[in-house]
């Protein structure tokens, strides 16, 4: 049996996570990451506006998520499956992690 999603992931940090590969990937919203997130998808708060009007695309989702992975080295396109498999009413939870941490930073 495998381990639970968020079995790695440090809240503390304002990180997530998502099965990956049958393994859990840890996300974490790296000054780094999120910058490489932003020149793809371009200005951070027009994705967290967009996801909270509904309007984020499962592809932004994926791009985000494989920015923010950790350690992982998982290809986009394994990240992308990773998505698919967990559907998109699994993938809230790590998505809202994200983005809060994007707005709220780690005060």
């Amino acid at each position: 049996m495998s381990a639970p999603a968020d079995s790695f992931a440090n809240p503390h940090r304002g990180e997530a996570s998502l099965i990956v590969a049958g393994a859990p990937c840890t996300l974490r919203p790296s000054f780094t990451a999120l910058v490489a997130a932003e020149e793809e998808l371009g200005p951070l708060f027009a994705l967290v506006e967009r996801a909270g009007a509904g309007q984020l695309k499962l592809a932004e989702i994926a791009a985000l998520f494989f920015h923010c992975q950790h350690g992982a080295g998982h290809t986009r396109e394994a990240v992308g499956e990773a998505v698919l498999a967990a559907g998109l009413a699994a993938c809230t939870a790590p998505l809202r992690v994200l983005l809060g941490q994007i707005l709220r930073g780690n005060a």
